[in-house]
């Protein structure tokens, strides 16, 4: 009974920013957990302030929790254990650092469970949306192995990692996204405006205009008539078609395979799919997961429907007594340099090393390639803007280069 009363009184503290003055008249400023702005007052003179203003931290609202904040955290965290923090000041530590408030509540939840009894993997397990199962996983190892500090440690590399190649992926299909909205929108404003404008030119000239002239000035009518139209199929073409890859299994793999096969985009996705892969299962083997149990978080991690079929039926060939190598041979994804890699890790007992040494081969493969594909999509992308562009241009033009035939 007294457990639950105090896991109660600690449910409802909150976090009160306090001002006042000490006994020397000095001006005092800092944050406490309390029930309410009385007891923050008690607290604050028992240590000879007085306190002037009391008010509630404000937790709501702000940024949503990103993973980047998550492998932040964790780095943050990993850091100050290994300096020899006691747990609970640094969860202190880097709540109060963290600019983002819904960071800070989270912390300060987490906090509040660990410091009423519940272990740092039970307390994160409450919230899967920011610590997902391959996390909780890897601190409740640490946790029964006494080697939380290193695990940690090892877990923030792994977000780290994880976090950087999301990064360059985004970036490399940012651009030409971007370049291709940006085409879409000047075509547009020219089909809107300016093709009209030129068309009340050419009707005072009295003589038959060349072929694409005449293809511009229908295609710019159809704009004009059916704007609306043209906005609302797209618009709704994008959004069904987003929904459902999102909401259908069926389509997520359908889309997955496909984007594998893409001829400029499909390796660079499956070089950064397999780092992830490979990064995985090393952080879980070194961590002391069994293989069998390790697997269960690998294919998910690596953000691609085709490894986490993959993974499943190594999962269950491993299970029944298959080695890893020959498993991962079957499913046939895998390249030779990945299979021998793990044959040799198997025969050494040392897998977490060399999966960890596949792992930075194809995160360097990955960087390289995001840089030759910004070196690629520069020049690929000015001559389809400049063809695009410069044949409306032209095409509008044509009539007036024949000007001189009318007159």
């Amino acid at each position: 009974m007294a457990t639950s009363s105090n896991a109660a009184k600690a449910a409802k503290e909150l976090v009160f920013e306090w001002e006042g003055k000490d006994r020397n008249g000095k001006i005092m400023r800092g944050e406490v957990r309390a029930n309410g702005e009385a007891m923050v007052t008690a607290m604050m003179r028992r240590q000879g302030i007085l306190v002037s203003k009391v008010k509630k931290r404000r937790t709501s609202g702000g940024k949503s929790i990103k993973p980047k904040d998550v492998a932040v955290f964790t780095r943050q965290l990993a850091t100050m254990m290994r300096a020899g923090v006691p747990l609970l000041q640094s969860f202190d530590i880097v709540g109060r650092g963290s600019t983002n408030p819904r960071m800070t509540q989270l912390l300060n939840d987490i906090r509040q469970d660990v410091e009423t009894g519940t272990s740092l993997s039970a307390a994160f397990r409450k919230h899967p949306m920011h610590f997902d199962t391959l996390y909780c996983n890897l601190v409740e190892a640490g946790e029964t192995g006494g080697i939380l500090e290193a695990l940690l440690d090892r877990l923030a590399i792994y977000l780290e990692k994880s976090e950087g190649i999301k990064k360059k992926i985004k970036g490399a299909l940012t651009y030409p996204i971007a370049v291709g909205v940006v085409a879409f929108i000047v075509v547009t404003v020219i089909m809107l405006f300016v093709v009209p404008a030129f068309k009340s030119v050419f009707a005072s000239f009295g003589a038959d205009l060349p072929g694409p002239t005449l293809l511009v000035i229908a295609m710019s009518e159809f704009f004009v008539h059916y704007w609306w139209l043209i906005f609302s199929v797209l618009g709704g073409g994008v959004y069904f078609f987003f929904q459902t890859w999102r909401r259908s299994e069926k389509m997520q793999k359908t889309m997955d395979r496909l984007m594998l096969k893409l001829p400029i985009f499909g390796p660079l996705l499956f070089k950064s799919a397999l780092a992830r892969w490979t990064r995985t299962l090393s952080t879980m083997f070194a961590a002391g997961v069994p293989l069998v149990e390790a697997l269960d978080s690998v294919g998910g991690a690596s953000g691609n429907t085709v490894f986490t079929e993959a993974t499943e039926k190594i999962q269950r060939e491993v299970s029944t007594g298959s080695a890893l190598t020959t498993s991962m041979q079957a499913t046939g994804i895998f390249p030779v340099m990945v299979l021998q890699m793990a044959a040799i890790g198997e025969e050494s007992g040392a897998l977490d090393h060399m999966l960890g040494k596949a792992a930075e081969f194809y995160e360097e493969e990955v960087d390289e390639m995001v840089k030759a594909l910004s070196s690629l999509m520069e020049p690929f992308i000015i001559v389809f803007l400049g063809s695009l562009i410069g044949g409306i241009v032209v095409a509008m033009y044509l009539p007036i280069f024949k000007l001189g035939q009318v007159v």
